[in-house]
């Protein structure tokens, strides 16, 4: 099992110090932090020996407080959207804060992503643990979470869990931005992507599904095998990916399969996702303009990054299922 360090990292007026934690294992590298489950870092090495960084981010706890783009944090209540912002649960209607367009992102104001939670070292890894209190961001229940990193080889396994006192919409992930090049890199059109999904969702002009159950054959989401990202963008309609592929009806009894794989020839990365969940939500950075600055002062533009935010369908609390 990996080696576990822990470090300060720094403190927010108020609420309490943040901590990092490290996991080293032979060929990688992962930093966290407690603020928002954030990872900070992922350093491996490519097939000349040299070690990269893969994950955007920011040098400093500052930079993380504002974090606008959700750089490597764990996304609750609810990943994703939620149309209008609005639920109902069990007869009685719910209205959460609008922080993109006309819908709630990625859990409100102040989601999970926003918070520092508590944690404890474990064996090859860390526990992070939060108490979100009923009436929280406008959701109902009081909810127990804890998120567990571990490393193990080359091997990063996150494990979500969450108990609630009342019947809650609940969708954890994580948010990390990759480039297989390492971070600060100019784009990922040399990456190479494959998703083992036969249908996506296709959206509304606010990226709301529409309720569609779309087979990828015969489209430019069909990531069945691999495609180099740069000239598949260029048939995609809109900025880029930014939609939730299918792996399994929402109802089906879930098992952890292999999702997707990301290839950067040029170093020799790999990376492969498995995941329970029954949607990964793919997303190529669209909305990164290069006016953020990250570690080292690297900029972000568009197309810099990818994620593969392992999830259930976006906006379930609203949608019918298929």
């Amino acid at each position: 099992m990996a080696l576990v360090l822990m470090e300060e990292f720094g403190e927010v007026p108020g609420e309490g110090r943040v901590q990092k934690w490290i996991l080293k294992s032979s060929n990688i590298t992962v930093e966290i932090i407690t603020l928002g489950c954030i990872i900070t870092a992922i350093k491996c090495k490519g097939k000349n020996g040299e070690v990269n960084d893969i994950v955007l981010g920011y040098d400093d706890l500052e930079g993380y407080l504002a974090n606008p783009k959700y750089f490597g944090a764990v996304i609750g209540r609810v990943a994703n959207r939620i149309a209008k912002g609005r639920f109902v649960v069990d007869g009685k209607d719910y209205q959460l804060a609008i922080n993109n367009g006309p819908n709630s992102l990625h859990g409100g104001l102040r989601g999970f992503s926003k918070v520092i939670w508590g944690s404890e070292g474990v064996e090859g890894g860390v526990r992070l643990t939060l108490t979100s209190p009923d009436g929280d961001q406008n959701y109902p229940g009081e909810v127990q979470a804890s998120v567990t990193y571990t490393l193990e080889g080359d091997t990063l396994s996150i494990q979500y869990q969450a108990r609630s006192t009342r019947t809650t919409p609940i969708n954890l992930t994580n948010h990390s931005y990759f480039n297989l090049a390492g971070q600060g890199s100019a784009d990922i059109y040399d990456h190479e992507v494959s998703i083992n999904a036969p249908t996506y969702l296709p959206v509304d002009d606010v990226m709301i599904p529409t309720g569609e159950v779309r087979p990828v054959e015969h489209t430019p989401f069909d990531l069945r095998r691999p495609v180099l990202i740069g000239p598949r963008l260029k048939e995609v309609p809109g900025p880029g990916f930014d939609h939730n592929f299918c792996l399994s009806s929402p109802g089906d009894a879930w098992t952890e399969r292999v999702c997707a794989r990301v290839f950067h020839p040029a170093s020799g990365c790999v990376m492969e996702v498995s995941t329970t969940q029954p949607g990964v939500q793919f997303y190529t950075a669209n909305f990164l303009d290069g006016s953020f600055k990250g570690k080292g002062g690297a900029s972000y533009p568009k197309h810099s990054a990818f994620c593969l935010e392992t999830q259930n369908w976006p906006d379930a609390v609203n949608q019918v299922g298929p």
